[in-house]
């Protein structure tokens, strides 16, 4: 169960009947945002960093059935603004085990029994409705959430596609401005805004159950509008995995008249590199429903698709077979890893759950990974675990498996949302955790689940084995924005590496664009619990001191900090976890040397042993060095990258 540090608690202001009022002013703690909401005929918020105006005032509203529209022509009937100061202990800490919740809130309660919330934060601002209606179902027609910018704002828009919102939501930013976008437009969250001066908006949404995912539209200037997917009426099902829709309900959502609907943010931040550890998503959902969750094991993983199972220098035929997945357990406990995965084909049929194919012992593979201290996560198709979830997951307990990755969503209506806190609720009945694959962003199922470890949602590694798309740029985009939304399951590690000249698709032995040392340093870089070493075992077993330095990296955090970055261009942080530091940067095709001042470190002295880009990675992108020496918080050290490159080091006290 998480636990909260009560800091300082403070409730004031007033709650009294107050029609008159046509404006108020919410500020950040440090004073830095302030929000103005305007009652008129229509609600309106707008918000203002130091002396810009950064949003201006912008419409939100919701439209239920039998002509219920909340916000318009509101009448109100009381205000109360608390301030609150708290610490979040997380029980699966992603950036850091502590978060500071320090916001204040103004809840404005209007005439038909609903309020809406507004917060102010450091790093960002949110509000989210709440209604008390008599009826216990309503039907939700649509919601209004605009965001108007005033001004042709740079635009990191992560491109959609289909107008029924079918998707693996794996997004490229296309860096343009707004007016660029028409309303036929529209992008998956978490989408990044700059301001006229530079001030970095980032628009998500958290705390989002039994409601459908929100997206923006574009509309040829200044301004964003939300748009939402209509719970599907009839479909008909394509191949084992997709659907086409062939009639759409008029509504969102059919849910409860007594709820709180999902958080609108926007995170705050004036320089780039704050985006690295903004943890706002996190902040505004749910805390956690486990009791105990001691039994969710973070780790790293041997991840069997990406490479095909493509082993070499065995005495056994290579595939989806028991003696396969018993090298991966063998190669996994070598280098400590805590898990392998059995990916699609271990199952007799994709739509089969229960029954492997007939190469497969799961039994034995299970049994075998137990006597190595290795644990076995299970793929599922999300359609037949939706159908039969207890029964599946009761057996895979007794199976003795430790997780599920649950795949192929490439939805975002109130039915998907749904089946992902059933599968979550399910699986933590089982003690089974969740990877989430074919998924949309982050939005707290991970704050109120801490069994759900990770998410797909990201154009990662995978797509190297059909296109070019995975450039080190769009490697440097996603800490920044992707990332920042919570755990991202890019499934690194490649460890056959190219130039940009280079570079070829091959399905079965693919590579990666950029250098080792890049691709190395996505393991303190990227955030994900469950963290996977998704190239083959016997690439891993031939570079025995890279796979080392890899392995030795953990994949919760208990301290966070953002050295330098700009977005698309190069990232570094750093990390800690007990005793030790660890520091990662990244860039794109641009070779670059930082230089860091290692202030963040105690008074101890520190053994660095540094992974970076060899002499000749600029020609053989696989040349790494790893060197050694001693620092302490006194020390500058250079940063130094090949293109498409990376630096990775991990800082052990000696004394």
């Amino acid at each position: 169960m998480n636990k909260t540090i009560l800091l300082t608690f403070i409730a004031i202001v007033s709650s009294f009947s107050i029609s008159f009022a046509k404006d108020f002013e919410l500020k950040s703690p440090d004073g830095k945002t302030k929000v103005r909401i305007d009652v008129n005929d229509k609600i309106t918020w707008s918000i203002k960093r130091n002396a810009e105006t950064i949003l201006q005032p912008s419409q939100l509203a919701l439209f239920i059935k039998n002509g219920i529209n909340l916000g318009i022509n509101p009448q109100l009937n009381s205000q109360k603004q608390v301030s609150h100061d708290e610490v979040i202990v997380a029980d699966i800490p992603v950036k850091s085990k502590t978060i500071i919740d320090h916001y204040n809130e103004l809840k404005l309660d209007f005439k038909g029994n609903y309020s809406i919330y507004f917060r102010a934060y450091n790093d960002g601002v949110a509000y989210r409705f709440e209604t008390n209606l008599k009826a216990k179902r309503i039907e939700v027609e649509n919601e209004i959430a605009d965001f108007d910018f005033g001004n042709n704002n740079r635009v990191f828009w992560a491109q959609e596609n289909d107008p029924e919102f079918l998707s693996h939501f794996e997004s490229l930013y296309k860096d343009s401005t707004l007016n660029s976008f028409n309303h036929q437009q529209h992008a998956a969250l978490p989408m990044l805004i700059y301001s006229k001066s530079g001030v970095k908006m980032l628009i998500s949404e958290a705390d989002l159950y039994d409601y459908p995912n929100m997206f923006l539209f574009g509309s040829g200037n200044n301004k964003l509008t939300a748009g939402y997917p209509k719970n599907i009426a009839e479909s008909t099902p394509v191949r084992d995995r997709g659907i086409k829709i062939t009639k759409l309900e008029t509504h969102l959502a059919k849910t409860s008249g007594k709820r709180k609907f999902p958080w609108r943010s926007i995170a705050i931040c004036d320089e780039d590199k704050d985006l690295l550890v903004t943890n706002l998503t996190y902040k505004l959902s749910s805390p956690s429903v486990l009791n105990n969750p001691n039994w969710v094991k973070p780790g790293k993983v041997a991840w069997d698709w990406w490479n095909d199972n493509n082993i070499y220098g065995v005495d056994f035929k290579a595939g989806i077979n028991t003696k396969t997945y018993q090298y991966y357990i063998d190669f996994a406990s070598k280098y400590g890893l805590e898990y392998i995965m059995l990916d699609e084909g271990w199952t007799k049929t994709t739509t089969d759950l229960t029954h492997t194919t007939a190469d497969i012992n799961i039994q034995e593979i299970i049994d075998y990974g137990k006597s190595k201290n290795v644990g076995v996560w299970l793929w599922t198709l999300w359609g037949p675990l939706d159908k039969d979830m207890d029964h599946i997951l009761a057996l895979y307990k007794k199976w003795g498996a430790v997780g599920i990755k649950v795949d192929f969503m490439a939805r975002a209506d109130q039915y998907m949302v749904n089946f992902y806190e059933r599968v979550a609720a399910t699986a933590a009945k089982y003690e089974l955790m969740v990877d989430l694959h074919g998924a949309y962003k982050p939005v707290g199922l991970n704050h109120k689940y801490p069994n759900v470890l990770s998410y797909e949602g990201v154009r990662g590694l995978e797509n190297n084995k059909w296109s070019t798309e995975i450039t080190p740029t769009h490697n440097v985009t996603l800490p920044f924005i992707r990332m920042a939304a919570g755990p991202m399951d890019y499934t690194p590690g490649a460890m056959i590496n190219a130039t940009k000249k280079n570079f070829n698709i091959v399905y079965s032995e693919p590579m990666s664009m950029g250098t080792r040392a890049h691709q190395v340093a996505m393991y303190v870089m990227y955030e994900s619990p469950l963290q996977m070493l998704a190239d083959n075992p016997s690439n891993y077993l031939k570079d025995s001191l890279c796979t080392r330095f890899i392995a030795q990296i953990p994949t919760v955090w208990d301290e966070t900090i953002a050295l330098d970055g700009k977005v698309g261009e190069y990232a570094a942080i750093a990390r800690k976890n007990g005793n030790r530091w660890f520091i990662s940067a990244m860039t794109n095709w641009d070779a670059r040397s930082l230089n860091q001042q290692l202030s963040f470190l105690d008074g101890k002295t520190y053994r660095i042993d540094i992974l970076s880009d060899g002499i000749n990675a600029d020609r053989h992108a696989a040349d790494y060095k790893i060197s050694s020496t001693k620092v302490n918080q006194t020390d500058k050290i250079t940063i130094k990258m090949e293109k498409g490159g990376g630096w990775c080091a991990v800082l052990t006290p000696i004394d």
